[in-house]
């Protein structure tokens, strides 16, 4: 049995324009993760985030700091498949096309 997970997250503050993206995928990458980020209309960023839960964790305790010039007002996890997974990646952790 596997003790991967795949999540979705949804970050909302000031987390547009303020290299959060790249932030998250750094984060996610130093943490072996997989998955993608992308901007969303409504000023969001929308992650999709694949590994052990530990790892999961980490990454959602650093998503909720955020960069320097970020400001996270609210974080909300829930689950996701692999289709949500590989819709905009394939190995790794990449940005993907704003929604």
């Amino acid at each position: 049995m596997s003790d991967r997970e795949i999540i979705r997250l949804f970050i909302e503050g000031r987390v547009q324009g303020v290299g959060y993206r790249a932030f998250l995928m750094r984060e996610a990458l130093a943490l072996d993760l997989t998955g993608w980020a992308r901007n969303r209309r409504d000023g969001a960023v929308e992650s999709v985030v694949s590994g052990p839960r530990p790892a999961l964790d980490a990454l959602i305790a650093a998503a909720r700091r955020g960069p320097r010039l970020a400001r996270v007002d609210a974080l909300r996890e829930e689950p996701a498949d692999e289709a949500a997974l590989v819709a905009f990646c394939g190995a790794g952790f990449s940005v993907a096309p704003d929604a």
